[in-house]
């Protein structure tokens, strides 16, 4: 695999992001040091660095995939807003074994309506 300093940039921005960035938002990051990187040479990045297990897509219900770091947490994603929250817990750290069987990746997504919803909608 050859880096390139496309790919180092793009895999610095998810890396040091909690916003769960789509493409187009990396894209205008990048921008910002490499003025002539084109959309498609960021989605080519992003599929490959998810294709390395560098990176994770989630996929989300306006078809916009958004980016995350590849560290061991969860997400619950709010139905009403698309705000992805990060779950950091202890049974998702270290090796995880079900019944005989040893999980070696995994993607597990909570959905619902987040607190900032349900505020706004007078439920809580």
């Amino acid at each position: 695999m050859r880096n390139t300093r496309q790919k180092d940039l793009i895999l610095e921005i998810i890396n040091s992001s909690y916003s769960h960035p789509s493409a187009s938002e990396i894209h205008e990051k990048c921008l910002k040091k490499i003025p002539s990187i084109s959309l498609g040479t960021v989605y080519r990045n992003l599929n490959l660095l998810v294709d390395l297990g560098l990176i994770r897509r989630i996929k989300m219900n306006d078809n916009i995939d958004r980016f995350d770091r590849n560290d061991e947490h969860v997400h619950f994603i709010c139905t009403r807003c698309l705000r992805i929250v990060d779950i950091h817990d202890d049974f998702f750290k270290g090796d995880i074994n079900i019944g005989n069987n040893r999980v070696m990746d995994y993607e597990i997504n909570f959905k619902g309506i987040c607190d900032k919803c349900l505020k706004k909608e007078g439920e809580i």
